[in-house]
């Protein structure tokens, strides 16, 4: 298993944020792995909601099947995802009302196939890059909500 931790304050209502982070239709706009939404559920976000997604990470293509498994609007969201060769990821969006912006906590976890080889295996491909790529992506998020 491989963990990535990641925060950031946001100068937004934590309902803004929410907005933002809950619309697979502009992962694009902040996620910095992702390549496209594939399909995603019709309505809001809710638990048992459902979405594809593409990521692109160190020149390889994957594709995400993502659950919502738990959602309390605007403070928690959690997506288990299903990957290729039976991977999974378990993702958490927590975000915290101060005054009037957000403190943001991202956390996912990435099971490799093949148990310790396959994580192994992993970590000697992606080394550091998650980590990267998950404090990119808050800067993304926290640029682009500011700048609004």
């Amino acid at each position: 298993m491989s963990l990535v931790v990641a925060s950031c304050d946001i100068a937004a209502p934590a309902p803004v944020v929410w907005a933002l982070v809950m619309d697979p239709r502009r992962l694009g706009e902040w996620v910095t792995i992702h390549n496209r939404l594939l399909s995603a559920d019709e309505g809001a976000p809710r638990q048992g909601y459902k979405m594809r997604q593409r990521l692109h990470l160190r020149g390889v293509r994957l594709d995400v099947e993502w659950e919502l498994v738990e959602c309390r609007e605007p403070e928690l969201a959690i997506w288990e995802g299903r990957g290729p060769a039976r991977s999974r990821a378990h993702s958490e969006y927590r975000l915290k009302s101060v005054n009037d912006s957000t403190h943001f906590d991202y956390r996912n976890e990435f099971h490799a196939p093949l148990g310790v080889i396959g994580s192994l295996a992993s970590r000697a491909l992606v080394g550091g890059i998650p980590q990267r790529e998950a404090t990119l992506t808050l800067e993304r998020l926290k640029s682009l909500l500011e700048q609004a």
